[in-house]
């Protein structure tokens, strides 16, 4: 089998399967391409060619790739703000360079499960940028055309995996800065729920919000690199024990801008590849309804022209105050605007982002699931240096809020501009909603065969499609202070709730307002023979593990119980004991607590 220009982990797989290349083969390939690549700005350090032939055949003499080896013989990079042990880290400043002793937490994963460590790629410095001019490394360009940026700050990363150097490798994404380049060279982005995969050992730039991206061929490279990754470390203070929600396996509503929010700096090609992906999404049954952007933009804004900008300064500032001139121009500006922040500041950005959040709530439960375009544009590494702030902020205008809304992203690529330069999409949704969203982000890019990196005629592997994971919620009718919009909701939201349908319950079914109660909630009873208009409720889907949490909370008189809906099917959902409401106001007539609050509010 001849080794493929992409390659990509399931192609590699099945010729170490078949016995027609050896990890050996794949290495020697690789230094190969490495040397006649012209783009030298890619790498910042790189592991001795005769300690990576080494390794190679070490794996070579144990045999053939156990189970618990998933990586085996798999060549891949690491950003060079991520440590690795006998490599230096940089972050893209030879001035803040030190010699790690061990391998961050996410590599040392990667290594025990068979993989090859290449070498360190460059990047913006501190991860400080999204476009990859604003290191003294050099700037790496995009790999279908070098007058244009590769994206950052994981530059290097993407183009080492774009052009086949490695089959795939590590980034960062604070602001976007695992998705944009891979938008900018025909990849696949995963930008994990934050604290989902271990931050230990990676040089921070907004230690809070920091995730370890993966960028690869294809989704389902991605995935199971993320999988391999992925887990609970104590060592690491943001490390979260995983909740894994789901969502719909069919019919998932998708969440796009409305035409006062399309924003892409007069770039008409690649506002088209956001539409041809609209309506691929679409064509694979999914239901497009426009969303109000304003929150998410809003907090995009808050990471840059917001305190969190301060927290950039914190993780440095040491070294920003003894070595200011060793600093990028562009990075140093940004970092000494964070010296203006104040504490107050700090706090009132902590309060507008969650008056933000409760307003993207109320977005998030029209939706499933978001899809943007990861960049609005491409600009070229001249014009990107006449105006490095502006041009780099137009870039994360669509990327910036999701960390700080604690969200997963998959980018993933959409098509090609008629110039031949690559333009990519981005499917978003609630936190660790991780491995449902890679189902949804596989089927969207086998929509759009685009090829693999830099290898356009390639074909996406049947092997690496990715599976809806088992759904394992439970459905629950709610009738009043749980609704979309309404004070209680945020109790389905925060446990990975997923609004499924809003629809009527049978016609024998009574309404009233429970006296005293904060906030005001409805009791809903059953009087059999009764005929009502039927009681407008929504059905809500919780995963099971929150599921036990939610009724155990739910406050007496009411309680769970089977309620029959108008189409005849039942579904578990709030009741209240009939003792509860005697002398209580009936409001069965309105229909529904949704029409009784709009009632109270124009009384």
């Amino acid at each position: 089998m001849k080794l493929p220009l992409a390659l990509d982990i399931s192609t590699l797989r099945q010729g170490y399967a078949d016995g027609a290349f050896t990890p050996l083969d794949v290495i020697e390939a690789v230094l190969a391409r490495c040397a006649q690549w012209p783009d030298r700005a890619v790498w910042i350090s790189r592991v001795p060619d005769q300690d990576l032939m080494a390794q190679a055949h070490e794996l070579m003499r144990r045999g053939a790739p156990p189970p618990d080896m998933p990586l085996w013989g798999i060549p891949f990079a690491a950003k060079d703000n991520i440590d690795c042990a006998g490599l230096p880290t940089t972050a893209a400043c030879p001035a803040f360079s030190y010699m790690p002793r061990e391998n961050a937490h996410a590599v040392a994963r990667l290594i025990a499960a068979g993989a090859l460590l290449v070498g360190k790629t460059n990047l913006d410095q501190f991860a400080t940028g999204l476009n990859g001019t604003r290191s003294p490394y050099g700037a790496p360009r995009s790999v279908f055309d070098e007058r244009y940026v590769s994206g950052g700050s994981s530059s290097g990363s993407a183009v080492a995996t774009a052009a086949g150097l490695v089959s795939f490798a590590l980034g960062t994404d604070t602001a976007g800065s695992g998705r944009v380049p891979a938008a900018f060279n025909n990849l696949v982005g995963l930008k994990p729920t934050p604290g989902f995969v271990s931050t230990q050992g990676l040089v921070p730039a907004c230690r809070s919000l920091d995730c370890i991206s993966v960028l690869a061929s294809t989704v389902g490279d991605a995935k199971r690199v993320f999988e391999t990754m992925r887990g609970f470390d104590p060592a690491d203070d943001y490390s979260r024990p995983a909740s894994p929600r789901n969502l719909p396996s069919e019919g998932i509503r998708f969440g796009v801008l409305g035409e006062a929010e399309r924003e892409f700096f007069g770039d008409n090609d690649t506002a088209a590849l956001y539409d041809a992906a609209i309506a691929r999404l679409e064509s694979l049954g999914g239901e497009k309804i426009e969303i109000d952007y304003a929150p998410f933009r809003e907090t995009a804004h808050l990471l840059y022209g917001g305190p969190w900008v301060a927290e950039r300064l914190a993780a440095v500032e040491a070294f920003a105050v003894s070595h200011a001139g060793e600093i990028d121009p562009a990075v140093r500006g940004i970092l000494e605007s964070a010296r203006e922040k104040t504490a107050v500041e700090a706090f009132r950005g902590q309060y507008e982002l969650a008056h933000l959040r409760r307003s993207a709530e109320r977005e998030w439960a029209k939706i499933d699931i978001m899809l943007l375009p990861t960049a609005p544009t491409i600009y070229t590494v001249e014009a990107m240096r006449a105006d490095p702030i502006v041009l780099n902020s137009n870039l994360g205008r669509y990327t910036n809020f999701v960390n700080l809304l604690d969200c997963c992203a998959l980018a993933i690529p959409a098509g090609f501009r008629p110039d031949g330069l690559p333009g990519g999409v981005t499917l978003i949704a609630p936190a660790f909603c991780d491995d449902a969203l890679a189902a949804w982000a596989d089927r969207l890019h086998r929509a759009c065969p685009t090829g693999l990196g830099i290898d356009r005629a390639a074909a996406l592997p049947d092997s690496g499609r990715v599976a809806p994971p088992p759904s394992g919620d439970i459905e629950i009718a709610v009738v009043g202070a749980h609704l979309s919009g309404m004070p209680l909701n945020h109790q389905l939201t925060s446990t990975g709730g997923r609004l499924v349908r809003a629809c009527r319950t049978a016609k024998d079914y009574r309404l009233f307002v429970l006296p005293d109660t904060s906030p005001a909630k409805p009791g809903m009873v059953r009087a059999p023979g009764s005929k009502g208009p039927g009681l407008s409720v929504e059905v809500w889907a919780l995963p099971r593990a929150a599921f036990g949490d939610f009724v155990d909370a739910i406050p007496a008189p009411l309680g769970i119980g089977k309620i029959s809906l108008e189409d005849g099917s039942s579904v578990s959902g709030f009741l209240c004991e009939s003792h509860a409401v005697e002398g209580a106001r009936e409001i069965t007539h309105l229909g529904g607590w949704r029409a009784y609050m709009a009632e109270l509010q124009t009384s």
